[in-house]
């Protein structure tokens, strides 16, 4: 691809130059601290999706399903007899 000719003065070019070098000085910089950022959370990492799983499981109403659950269980006592879909229950 050939340069195409400008009407820019040396001058022009060298300021457009150093204008680019401090944009890309910049980008590095924000590279560089968007790195430390996530190596400091990389041993955090196993807690903090441990976390995410429990706030999860509690958002989702895991806890209060599985104790209904649970409680149910101790509530209906023991079965006697069975006989299709009906069943005798002993509750004393």
């Amino acid at each position: 691809m050939a340069a195409e000719p400008t009407n820019r003065s040396p001058e022009q070019i060298k300021r457009e130059i150093e204008l680019e070098r401090v944009q890309l000085a910049d980008a590095v910089e924000d590279l560089r601290e968007e790195l430390s950022v996530s190596k400091a959370l990389r041993p955090k990492l196993p807690v903090l999706a441990g976390g995410a799983l429990a706030g999860g499981f509690v958002l989702a109403g895991g806890i209060g399903a599985t104790m209904r659950l649970l409680a149910r269980r101790s509530r209906e006592g023991r079965r006697k007899a069975k006989l299709g879909r009906f069943s005798l229950i002993d509750r004393g």
